[in-house]
């Protein structure tokens, strides 16, 4: 029932991949997802090839299933990380924060499935011509960093401008998103948050705890005068943030308060002076469950509710 363009392109049973989350997305996590039957996706970051290489021979022993390896193109170590994903032969390329295109050839000569991150349909058009496989339209519901147009809106603009399979991010943590993104024609979902407060994830229980504890709109968009918009739930240092957007302060101002801020809420869970990067849809998240079950809930019951619309 599950099978599609998706499942068949990547060899996995569910079309849910795990996002590429920074200092969460990790091999254990990642692994989980893949046992699962989903994508799970390990996030490079801004951290170095040899701890991108540790983790990919780590998730080599949790699996046997395809992961991927999600590349942000801003990332001073990026040129070794993109050539190291190619040397080990890496299943699956999710790349952000940038065009992926002077390492296509690199990647395809491989047999490397490439997925980018796309915020509009002139860049999902531009990523299918370069060859890409596949493109993750992923909304401003997001945590952390996000585009301007709303999922809603963006996924089936880009479904029907390319002919590549379409996976749905942004805004999406249970059955009834899905059911939504898949109505939208998108072949397959991406889902961050909801990932993030899972028993697999390494997260800080503070930070899973404040996920579950927050509200509709507890979560704030910081940073957009510098171009570089980041979701996050609120505290003390988007209010840090906020201050410095009144005043039209420069992006060195916001680099100097951000500065190992997503760590310290990741690994320390430190939520008063963290970047607690989530999603609008923390909300809906109540309970910390594992990913088998947060994937059933999410696929299974986003077909279910489907077939029941449709009879």
């Amino acid at each position: 029932m599950h099978r599609n363009q998706i499942t068949e392109l990547l060899n996995i049973k569910y079309p849910i991949f795990q996002g590429g989350m920074a200092w969460v997305s990790d091999a254990d996590l990642a692994g989980a997802v893949s046992n699962a039957g989903g994508l799970g996706i390990i996030a490079a970051g801004n951290a170095p090839a040899d701890w991108v290489e540790s983790e990919v021979n780590k998730i080599r022993k949790i699996t046997d299933k395809p992961f991927g390896l999600n590349i942000m193109m801003m990332s001073p170590f990026k040129e070794d990380v993109c050539e190291l994903a190619a040397k080990l032969e890496v299943p699956v390329i999710i790349t952000g924060a940038g065009s992926p295109g002077n390492y296509l050839k690199l990647w395809k000569e491989k047999n490397i499935k490439v997925i980018p991150v796309c915020p509009s349909t002139s860049f999902a058009l531009r990523m299918e011509r370069y060859g890409a496989d596949a493109v993750i339209c992923e909304g401003s519901e997001a945590g952390g960093h996000i585009g301007q147009l709303t999922t809603m809106a963006l996924v089936p603009q880009v479904v029907d401008a390319v002919n590549i399979p379409v996976i749905a991010a942004g805004g999406i943590a249970d059955k009834r998103g899905a059911a939504a993104a898949f109505m939208l024609g998108a072949s397959g979902v991406q889902v961050g948050t909801r990932f993030l407060v899972s028993k697999e994830c390494n997260a800080h229980q503070n930070f899973k705890d404040k996920v579950i504890s927050s509200k509709d709109v507890h979560t704030v968009v910081s940073g957009l005068s510098t171009g570089h918009p980041v979701r996050s739930i609120k505290n003390s240092i988007t209010n840090k943030f906020k201050k410095l957007e009144k005043k039209g302060a420069p992006m060195d101002d916001f680099e100097n308060i951000g500065r190992g801020a997503l760590r310290k809420a990741v690994v320390e869970g430190d939520i008063k002076n963290g970047s607690l990067m989530a999603g609008q849809i923390s909300g809906l998240i109540k309970e910390e469950l594992s990913c088998s079950e947060i994937i059933d809930e999410v696929i299974n019951g986003a077909y279910d509710l489907i077939n029941n619309f449709k009879n």
